[in-house]
């Protein structure tokens, strides 16, 4: 009877913590700070007082910031998320060293986030160029990722150029016309490519207009060093480092729930993303109606409700 009641007890004991939503990872203070990296240091902030398993933000670059995805701070309530600068850019150190822009070494800037802030269980959301170090970081077969999402995803850069042919084909000829005379005259600095350019992201980076402050930040303080020499002079013109990166292969892989997601009018079309979550079993698929590639500004509201209930599902609330 004494060795009955004690499997008892321990049977509801593990019933207890499994139905109970607060995560057993070092609880997180709200707060702003600087962690050492491969590099540099590293901007972070940490928002949030629920007690859910913590949510890591991979923003998108390379050279860009966190700026835009400030909505998803209102996901607080449920959890600690965790915004940081990638090295290179918004509020973190800018080295004038090309040896650091390689996806090894951002993957290795996530470990280095991780066990800085003790996450030793993580929800990860990689957004754009943040998606490319979220699928290199899920090859190394971290423990204690809980669940990837991947918003906007660029996995395939090959195919993505191809995509985005296709849209710019649909923009007027003149502006086609100054597109394709700067490219080839390496003329991508002037006024009509640049005006070209940001017609464009009115359409496909974000819709909503006037850009908020978020969004006009994020653009202003692009670091070009980074971002041309690993991505090239624009979102729709890729001739760097990255050219030829194509993680489809270990999308099969993934261990972790996962959910891709991506705006209607996204640069990164939504039948490129339907056939990456076709090549990861089990994975979810969204898509935000009336947003381009910065959804949680184009429909923050939409965006966030979204995140959040995959979490809770995902965490079977």
């Amino acid at each position: 009877m004494r060795s009955m009641s004690a499997a008892v007890l321990l049977a509801v004991s593990l019933s207890v913590a499994c139905s109970n939503p607060r995560d057993l990872s070092k609880d997180l203070e709200p707060g702003t700070g600087f962690i050492d990296v491969p590099g540099g240091k590293v901007w972070y902030q940490v928002v949030g007082t629920g007690h859910r398993t913590p949510l890591l933000l991979l923003h998108g670059g390379p050279g860009g910031s966190s700026y835009y995805l400030k909505p998803l701070a209102s996901l607080g309530a449920d959890r600690p998320v965790i915004f940081y600068d990638q090295l290179g850019g918004g509020r973190s150190d800018r080295p004038n060293d090309t040896t650091l822009w390689r996806m090894e070494r951002f993957v290795q800037e996530v470990s280095a986030v991780r066990e800085a802030l003790g996450l030793e269980r993580v929800h990860i959301l990689g957004h754009s160029f943040g998606t490319l170090i979220l699928a290199d970081y899920l090859k190394t077969k971290p423990k204690g990722v809980r669940s990837a999402i991947f918003a906007s995803p660029v996995l395939d850069v090959p195919g993505y150029i191809e995509d985005v042919k296709g849209l710019l084909a649909r923009m007027p000829d003149s502006m086609q016309r100054i597109i394709t005379n700067a490219e080839k005259r390496g003329t991508t600095d002037s006024p009509e490519y640049q005006e070209a350019m940001m017609t464009f992201y009115q359409r496909h980076l974000a819709r909503t207009l006037p850009w908020s402050a978020d969004v006009d930040s994020t653009i202003s303080q692009l670091n070009p060093g980074p971002y041309v020499y690993m991505q090239g002079p624009s979102e729709f013109t890729i001739n760097g480092t990255l050219k030829t990166y194509d993680a489809t292969a270990s999308l099969r892989n993934i261990p972790v729930p996962t959910l891709f997601v991506s705006g209607q009018y996204d640069e990164v079309v939504p039948s490129r993303v339907k056939k990456f979550q076709q090549l990861a079993p089990g994975s979810d698929r969204e898509i935000i109606a009336n947003a381009a590639h910065f959804m949680m500004q184009d429909q923050p509201a939409a965006f966030v409700t979204t995140i959040r209930d995959w979490l809770r599902h995902v965490e079977r609330d």
